[in-house]
């Protein structure tokens, strides 16, 4: 059985790590090299930085701070915001970063998926899904829209065929996120969560409700996802990494032992 991740994520804006609910009311809490740094000694298996006002503000990811996190862990760490090239996506991998997180900019220049698989391989290369429910209609079969700009541009795109598309066209993975789950601590988006996983052959990071360690395993067994994000329970200290892997592994799922720095 292959192991169940746990992943990290950290939304930053202006350099300051910064948190809301449904992509909404923003707090600043902290600096996010350091809760990089400590969350990568708690066990985390990878680490998803956001530049969230990049896209909206049409400007690129801050580099410096990427840079920054990159030299503090040694863990995988996925990088997104304001990414529209081939050139910019060369800039963050070359700062350190594992993979290149696309979400709005893949929206709008679909081939820049099938440039960036080309050139870094598929591996490197993630979908950012933000969905949000809708009435079900012949443009939106399954009841969910894409929403691009860090949730303020609606899209017409209906969530489960762009996954699809996504996915031919070079796709390795694909971060899910449901604004209306998002911040609320109620639970991952469920239904949505499956939807998407059944029906693309890419691994699938659940994302967005995170409130307790049953919410995330929810998400990777009735929602059948590869990974499940977190970020308040975690940056509010409401749990810590090691207590959700060890309710995971007492749940029967199979979890990657805490990373424990050694000893000089």
């Amino acid at each position: 059985m292959l192991s169940k991740r746990v992943i990290v994520c950290l939304d930053v804006r202006d350099g300051i790590l910064t948190k809301g609910i449904k992509f909404k009311g923003n707090l600043d809490i902290g600096d996010p090299v350091e809760a990089a740094r400590r969350y990568y000694e708690d066990g985390a298996d990878e680490i998803v930085f956001y530049d969230i006002t990049a896209s909206a503000e049409q400007r690129s990811i801050f580099l410096s701070v990427v840079n920054r996190v990159a030299s503090e862990i040694f863990i995988p760490f996925s990088v997104g915001g304001g990414i529209s090239t081939v050139s910019r996506m060369r800039d963050v991998l070359l700062a350190g970063a594992e993979k290149v997180s696309l979400n709005s900019a893949a929206v709008r220049a679909p081939s820049l998926i099938e440039e960036g698989a080309a050139a870094f391989g598929n591996q490197a290369v993630v979908l950012g899904l933000d969905a949000k429910k809708v009435p079900l209609s012949t443009k939106c079969p399954s009841g969910y829209e894409v929403v691009i700009d860090g949730g303020r541009t609606p899209t017409g795109l209906d969530a489960l065929k762009w996954a699809q598309r996504a996915v031919s066209l070079g796709i390795g993975e694909i971060c899910l996120n449901s604004i209306d789950a998002d911040g609320t601590k109620n639970g991952y988006e469920i239904n949505l969560t499956s939807l998407i996983s059944s029906q693309v052959e890419v691994p699938v990071i659940a994302s967005g409700g995170a409130g307790e360690p049953k919410h995330l395993y929810e998400a990777l067994t009735d929602g059948q996802a590869s990974a499940a994000l977190i970020a308040s329970i975690v940056h509010y200290n409401e749990y810590s990494i090691e207590e959700i892997k060890d309710y995971l592994k007492d749940k029967g799922l199979a979890v990657r032992p805490p990373w424990r720095p050694q000893e000089k």
